[in-house]
C-alpha cells in the first residue's frame, strides 16, 4: 500500500519530524565546533612578524613555552610590550635565539627596560634577578621585576612609606601589624621572654663594649648586640646567648639567609631620639620583643605612636617613616628590645627564595 505524507498517521508524522530536527541540530553543532577549532588554530601570535605562515602546532608549542619566538626574531618593541602585559610570566628566549649569539633574556630584560637613572645597587639587584631566573624560573617573579623597574620612581616621590633599597609592589601594608600575621613566631618569642631577658642581662653586665661584641650606634647609650647581622650569624655573640639563638632558629619566618634580615638586642638610652628614617624594604616586618621598657619610650611609625611592653611583641613595618625616642629620666635606664626580622606575610615562597638569592651576603 502506498502512503503519502498527507495520509500518514499523525503519531508517525510527529516522530519523523522530531528525528529530522534532532539530526539538523547535531549537524549544526558539529559545524560550529569545527569552525571554532579552525579559528583557534589559525590565530596569529601577537607581535610575531610571520605568525600567519606558521603551522598551528608550532604556535601552540610556542605559547606553551611562555610566548617565546622560534624560527624568527621578534622586534625589541614587541618583546617589551609582551613582557609588560604578561607579568608575572616573562617570555624567555628559545634555544635557537641562544645559538644565534643572543644573551640570556635579551632584550626582554636587558638594561633597555631598566631606568637609566637607577642606582648602581639597583642595577646589581636587576642583574641578580636575571641570574636567578637563568638558574631556576621566572614563574612568580612578576612583582619583583616590576618593583625593580619602579624603585627609582618611588625614590623620587615624597611618601610616608618609601623603602630606600627595594619596594615590592602590591603588598598590603600598615605601620603596625596584628599579632595574627605571625602568631606562631610571636608566641614562641613571648614564651621565651624570661630566658632571653636573663641572657641579655648576662652579656650587658660584662659591659657594653665593642671588644665584647657590641656595636655602638651613637651617643646616649645607643648600641646593639647583634646575633645576626645582614643575614650572617655572629657566632661569638650567639654562643653567649645559646637559648636566644635556638629560639631564633625555631621561628618559621625569621630572615636569616639574606642581607635584609638581622636580629639582636637594641639599647636606647634616656634622652635619646632616633630621627625620622625609612627601612630598606617592605618585604619584611620587624618584631620587637620588649625586654626593658621604661616609661616615656615611644615608637612612631607612619604617624602612629606605640609603646613597648615587657614580655610582649610589636610587629612593625619599618619601611614607613618612623622615629624612636626615650624621654624618660636618666635613672630609668635604657630601653631594651630584642629585634627580629620576619618575612612579610604577603611575600610568597617563590619570592622569598628569589630575594634570598638576590640579597645573599655573598652575592
Amino acid at each position: 500500500m502506498h502512503w503519502s505524507m498527507n495520509t500518514l498517521p499523525v503519531p508517525l508524522c510527529v516522530e519523523l519530524g522530531v528525528h529530522s530536527l534532532s539530526g539538523l541540530l547535531w549537524t549544526l553543532l558539529l559545524l560550529f565546533l569545527w569552525h571554532c577549532y579552525r579559528m583557534g588554530s589559525d590565530l596569529p601570535i601577537p607581535g610575531h612578524a610571520h605568525a600567519g605562515k606558521l603551522k598551528s602546532g608550532s604556535r601552540r608549542s610556542m605559547k606553551s613555552r611562555g610566548g617565546s619566538c622560534a624560527g624568527t626574531k621578534c622586534s625589541a618593541r614587541s618583546k617589551l610590550s609582551r613582557s609588560d602585559q604578561m607579568t608575572p610570566f616573562i617570555p624567555m628566549e628559545t634555544e635557537e635565539d641562544e645559538e644565534q649569539g643572543q644573551g640570556y633574556l635579551t632584550p626582554v630584560l636587558s638594561h633597555a627596560l631598566f631606568p637609566a637613572q637607577a642606582s648602581a645597587e639597583a642595577k646589581k639587584l636587576y642583574a641578580a634577578l636575571q641570574e636567578y631566573a637563568k638558574r631556576y624560573s621566572w614563574v612568580g617573579m612578576g612583582r619583583i621585576h616590576k618593583g625593580l623597574r619602579e624603585q627609582v620612581q618611588l625614590n623620587d616621590h615624597s611618601a610616608i612609606q618609601k623603602p630606600h633599597l627595594f619596594f615590592l609592589p602590591d603588598v598590603p601594608s600598615v605601620p603596625f601589624f596584628p599579632r595574627d600575621a605571625h602568631r606562631h613566631d610571636i608566641e614562641v618569642l613571648e614564651a621565651s621572654y624570661p630566658v632571653i631577658l636573663a641572657e641579655f642581662q648576662t652579656v650587658s653586665q660584662r659591659g657594653v663594649d665593642s671588644k665584647l661584641g657590641w656595636t655602638s650606634l651613637g651617643p646616649k647609650g645607643q648600641a646593639v648586640f647583634p646575633l645576626y647581622s645582614s643575614g650572617v650569624c655572629v657566632a661569638g655573640n650567639c654562643r653567649s646567648c645559646p637559648c636566644t639563638y635556638r629560639t631564633l632558629l625555631s621561628l618559621r619566618t625569621f630572615i636569616n639567609s639574606n642581607s635584609l634580615g638581622s636580629a639582636g638586642f637594641w639599647l636606647l638610652g634616656p634622652g635619646a631620639t632616633l630621627g625620622s628614617s625609612y627601612g630598606p624594604t617592605n618585604t619584611r616586618l620587624r618584631c620587637h620583643l620588649g625586654l626593658q621598657t621604661p616609661p616615656l619610650c615611644e615608637l612612631v611609625v607612619g604617624g602612629e605612636p606605640q609603646c613597648w611592653s615587657e614580655g610582649h611583641c610589636l610587629l612593625v613595618d619599618d619601611s614607613f617613616l618612623h622615629t624612636v625616642s626615650h624621654k624618660g629620666p636618666s635613672e630609668a635606664g635604657p630601653r631594651v628590645i630584642l629585634s627580629v626580622d620576619l618575612w612579610h606575610p604577603n611575600v610568597a615562597a617563590a619570592e622569598r627564595q628569589a630575594l634570598d638569592f638576590m640579597f645573599s651576603p655573598d652575592f
